[in-house]
């Protein structure tokens, strides 16, 4: 295995975007690059039916997620401790919001989200403050 150096606010950033302590550092990399997880069936079982915690914010499962790209509607939803969106996971919602723009974004402004049918979509800043 090849070794990389990072500094400290990289490492940090890293290891802030893991959901849990089964996420590895490098799972969050491959998210974040793209790439399929590497054991894709062992963190569906790990995860089953599990609220999607990010940055120390928890979204229950099943919360419902949207945004408004040039003129389109894309939707989300936690399932299984990540945001799946085109039947991809993702463990933060910058990471997602890049798969629609391909640039970079501030995921946390880029999302709404929907906690119950009754409550109104919100920018997921907001809990984020709170």
């Amino acid at each position: 295995m090849k070794t990389i150096e990072i500094d400290f606010d990289v490492f940090k950033e890293i290891t802030l975007r893991r959901a849990t302590e089964k996420v590895s550092h490098n799972d969050v990399l491959r998210e974040l690059f793209g790439l399929e997880p590497k054991n894709s069936s062992d963190m569906s079982v790990a995860t089953a039916g599990k609220s999607w915690v990010t940055k120390g914010v928890e979204f229950p499962h099943g919360t419902k997620f949207r945004a408004t790209y040039k003129g389109q509607i894309f939707h989300a939803t936690v399932e299984d401790g990540a945001l799946v969106l085109n039947g991809k996971r993702f463990l933060s919602p910058s990471s997602a919001a890049v798969s629609i723009t391909e640039n970079p974004v501030n995921g946390w402004v880029f999302w709404e989200c929907r906690l119950t049918e009754n409550e109104s979509w919100q920018i997921i800043k907001k809990y984020r403050n709170q």
